[in-house]
């Protein structure tokens, strides 16, 4: 049963949660079926977090085979819905093509007329493009691929309005192969979303590509690398009571958790350079980020090269969280497992309350023993918090965070820009209680607050299975920050 103090908070989140659904059906409905299909999928991807939160909320408590199979089914039910969306989308096009042929045929100059129509496709203006590259990149565009009908000036280059036909993905690499074989590489072809929702080319000089790191930004690389091995080892003394600048004699024991640490971090890392390494991409040295009160941050990893599409920036941005998450959940079950009285760490089990995810573990494998006011564990348990704690924070929605780069990646960049405002706006006001909240927000707003810079071809989205993985690890990053209350943790017997 809920206590008096819980049931507004259950019934206002199951409200917002309701009404979120509700507000997307009424969004969705103008659309028809392509819109209905769309809504559907958001359903089925919250469903199981709704399920889930709701038993959780009763006192009801499923096991990790119970999660796992919700996961499942929900991931195949999207999938599914996600190719009915594409069918539909498929026989609106072709019923929409012929209408679209008819139209242009009745635009198009005939003989009679030619000498009075002035070219729809060229805006009297200077362009940086010098004329004969200008007629060389209007000379790639055709009726099957992008058919153009105004030439802006933008930036040193040039804006290209007009009609996309045929699947982006298709259009934007034939494009590119075509500008290449007019023009080598000196130019760059993006395929964006212009501000009225229509797609749009953009040509560049390739003089504006992203440039490789100077000496200057390596040696700093190198100097934030040596701070966070030092606060990493300061976090490790502080967590066993004691402050290893004032007391370097004991830097021996601080060397387990302050090298486990620094062993997520590399994971995290490596990750990201797989990936990056598989989609033939740049990136930076990792510019780590010290914070005493749990060794690191994280690192800011910026690309040297562009990316092709929203697809490679989903995979590399969730390839780093996802090997440092996966190296943290195993330290910390195995920590779990070790863990027995006489345990080098004596925890107050109201640590086990701070983290949905930590908690629900620590209950599966050490069980009645979190009902003790001290609990011996292992030291890969604070290990693997820690870990968890600094992906968590990675996977913040917000700005160039990986976090805020699968949002990119999979909802655009309007989301991402609303998700990551909303984001500062939430840690604003939990920075009133925890300075760790301060902090990060800090980082944010100094350093990581902007977008991703556009992919080559932004109009082309990741596919289903990608958006399921960029939600679970969004699901985990807020199960992992997100705390119990001492009510629901008693009802799951953490806490006395």
């Amino acid at each position: 049963m809920f206590t008096a103090s819980e049931t507004p908070i259950i019934a206002t989140i199951l409200l917002v949660a309701f009404g979120i659904l509700g507000w997307g059906f009424y969004r969705a409905r103008p659309y028809g079926k392509l819109g209905i299909f769309a809504w559907l999928q958001s359903v089925v991807l919250m469903a199981p977090w709704l399920v889930f939160f709701g038993l959780f909320a009763a006192g009801i408590y499923i096991n990790i085979v119970a999660i796992l199979l919700l996961l499942v089914v929900s991931t195949a039910i999207y999938i599914y819905l996600g190719r009915q969306l594409r069918a539909a989308g498929q026989d609106v096009i072709l019923r929409q093509r012929p209408t679209q042929k008819l139209a242009e045929q009745e635009s198009t100059p005939t003989p009679e007329t030619t000498s009075t129509v002035e070219p729809a496709q060229v805006k009297l203006e200077v362009l940086p493009i010098p004329e004969a590259d200008l007629n060389a990149i209007k000379g790639i565009f055709g009726l099957d691929t992008f058919f153009a009908t105004e030439t802006i000036a933008y930036q040193e280059g040039a804006i290209f309005k007009g009609n996309l036909r045929g699947e982006a993905e298709m259009v934007h690499n034939r494009l590119t192969a075509k500008l290449q074989e007019t023009l080598g590489d000196k130019y760059r072809l993006y395929l964006v979303e212009n501000t009225d929702g229509k797609p749009v080319v953009i040509v560049l000089p390739s003089r504006n590509d992203p440039r490789p790191m100077s000496v200057s930004q390596k040696v700093f690389a190198i100097i934030l690398l040596v701070s966070t091995v030092a606060t990493s080892l300061e976090a490790s003394g502080i967590l066993q009571g004691f402050d290893l600048f004032a007391n370097f004699a004991r830097l021996p024991e601080t060397l387990p958790i302050g090298l486990g640490i620094l062993v997520i971090l590399l994971a995290h890392e490596i990750g990201h350079w797989l990936l990056a390494r598989r989609h033939n991409i740049r990136l930076s040295w990792p510019y780590l980020l010290p914070a005493v009160q749990i060794g690191s941050f994280g690192a800011i990893t910026r690309f040297e090269s562009l990316l092709p599409n929203r697809k490679v920036l989903f995979d590399i941005a969730l390839a780093g969280p996802a090997a440092g998450g996966i190296v943290s959940v195993l330290m910390l079950i195995a920590g779990l497992l070790l863990s027995h009285p006489g345990s080098m760490f004596q925890l107050p089990n109201q640590f086990f309350q701070g983290s949905i995810l930590v908690g629900s573990l620590a209950r599966v494998v050490l069980g009645s023993a979190l009902q003790s006011p001290l609990v011996d564990v292992h030291p890969l348990v604070v290990i693997g918090w820690l870990g968890l704690v600094i992906t968590a924070l990675n996977l913040m929605p917000a700005g160039q965070l990986d976090g805020g780069r699968i949002v990119q990646a999979i909802y655009g960049r309007k989301t991402a820009g609303r998700t990551t405002f909303a984001t500062l706006i939430l840690l604003g006001l939990v920075a009133l209680g925890n300075p760790l909240a301060m902090y990060w927000a800090i980082v944010i707003l100094f350093l990581q607050r902007d977008l991703e810079r556009p992919s080559l071809n932004e109009i082309s989205e990741p596919d289903d299975a990608r958006a399921a993985l960029g939600l679970l690890a969004l699901f985990l990053m807020v199960a992992t920050l997100l705390p119990l209350t001492p009510g629901l943790a008693g009802r799951l017997g953490i806490g006395s």
